[in-house]
């Protein structure tokens, strides 16, 4: 049987001679020789790149993936599927917040139950306060707005095989979510209890967490255009309502209309409502202007390792 361990660079240049260490000891001890590590460069400003290089120079397992520019973290792992050749593929991180060394127990949990995917799931997520609430309020969302159960606190780390890789690189959309595209590809799949630690700060800030939210959502469920239709709907029965209400105390009691500060705060709260639902729809129509175009999710500048004569 032979491994492919595939992982992103990205400002790895602190943790990157530790993790092919420690994973090149780790596959070693799984499959003996029979393995590749494939690291997918994506557009890393620091030396990531050279270091990378310089492993595959004096240790044939190695496999660097030059991509063109940054192209981001999901679809910088499909590159890297794209290219795996192994019967299993083990999906990590480089930054060490996740072990490699769960390789071994997710394999062992592969054979057990002889399921397609080990995934791994925090016992209790990381980080601060502000962390741990930000992220049981995202993973609520999407529990609500996504057709598909998505577990909670997953993370990148996982093992595959060779079958149920095949089938997620069936997907071609430019708008890479790959947490999303795991779970809608289906086969059996078993998460398994981790325990992640901080390597440093996050580059995933508030705005880019609640962009990969809206995106995730816009992504996999058309909910929000159900929603948009359903508050229109109420709004239009409760003007209705009120219209019907102002017009029979006009004509039957005499009763004056409501003021200004009425009319102008109706303005304010319809016109906010018009506005954020022609951007939910502007997203969703973006989104197809994407997908269209057609344009390469990836591109590749160059390839270092046994794979230069390919």
């Amino acid at each position: 049987m032979k491994l492919s361990i595939v992982t992103t660079l990205y400002q790895s240049s602190p943790y990157i001679k530790e993790f092919y260490r420690r994973a090149s000891d780790t596959a070693r001890a799984l499959v003996k020789d029979d393995y590749e590590i494939i690291f997918v460069n994506d557009g890393s400003p620091d030396n990531s790149l050279e270091l990378a290089v310089n492993f595959s120079k004096s240790d044939a397992h190695i496999v660097v993936i030059d991509l063109s520019r940054n192209f981001g973290h999901h679809k910088a792992m499909m590159a890297g599927l794209t290219h795996a050749t192994g019967d299993q593929l083990f999906l990590i991180d480089s930054d060490l917040e996740e072990d490699p060394e769960w390789l071994l127990t997710f394999s062992q949990q592969l054979e057990e139950q002889q399921c397609d995917v080990v995934y791994g799931v925090q016992e209790s997520r990381k980080g601060g306060l502000f962390e741990k609430v930000s992220g049981e309020i995202y993973y609520w969302l999407l529990d609500r707005m996504l057709s598909v159960s998505h577990p909670k606190n997953i993370t990148t780390a996982r093992l595959m095989t060779r079958s149920y890789v095949d089938a997620l690189l069936l997907h071609q959309e430019r708008e890479i979510v790959i947490s999303g595209l795991w779970l809608i590809t289906g086969f059996d799949q078993k998460s398994s209890k981790v325990s992640k630690i901080t390597t440093g700060t996050s580059t995933y800030n508030l705005r880019r967490k609640i962009s990969h939210l809206v995106n995730t959502i816009t992504s996999f469920s058309s909910k929000p255009l159900v929603l948009i239709f359903f508050t229109g709907t109420t709004i239009f029965f409760i003007s209705l309502l009120s219209t019907i209400n102002l017009v029979v105390n006009r004509i039957f009691f005499s009763a004056p209309l409501d003021g200004w500060t009425s009319v102008m705060a109706s303005i304010w709260l319809l016109g906010g409502i018009t506005i954020s639902f022609l951007g939910i729809i502007g997203i969703y129509l973006s989104k197809i202007y994407t997908e269209i175009k057609q344009r390469p999710n990836f591109i590749i500048k160059d390839i270092y390792g046994k794979k230069d004569g390919d």
